[in-house]
């Protein structure tokens, strides 16, 4: 599914225009940006935890030369299903 897939299943289950759906979905989509942004979670209970994980500098390899590279240190958004969601699925 992609965005647009989104908006219409949105649409169609709340009832709402394809352009208030896209709004909603684009102001969740912000909303969660801007709080893992600023180092905080988001916990929607019965669907998952949307956290930052910090990754460590590592030393990598160049595939092509051998040559060791620092891989700096950096953040990445990390989900965690929840029950819900997972009972859903299975």
């Amino acid at each position: 599914m992609n965005k647009n897939e989104l908006v219409s299943a949105v649409a169609d289950s709340t009832g709402l225009s394809k352009v208030d759906s896209e709004k909603a979905v684009d102001g969740l989509f912000d909303a969660i940006s801007g709080t893992l942004s600023s180092g905080g979670e988001v916990r929607v209970v019965g669907f998952g935890t949307f956290s930052v994980a910090a990754r460590k500098a590592t030393t990598g390899r160049n595939p092509r030369t051998g040559e060791a590279i620092k891989i700096p240190a950096s953040k990445r958004p990390k989900f965690k299903a929840g029950k819900g969601l997972k009972q859903a699925v299975n």
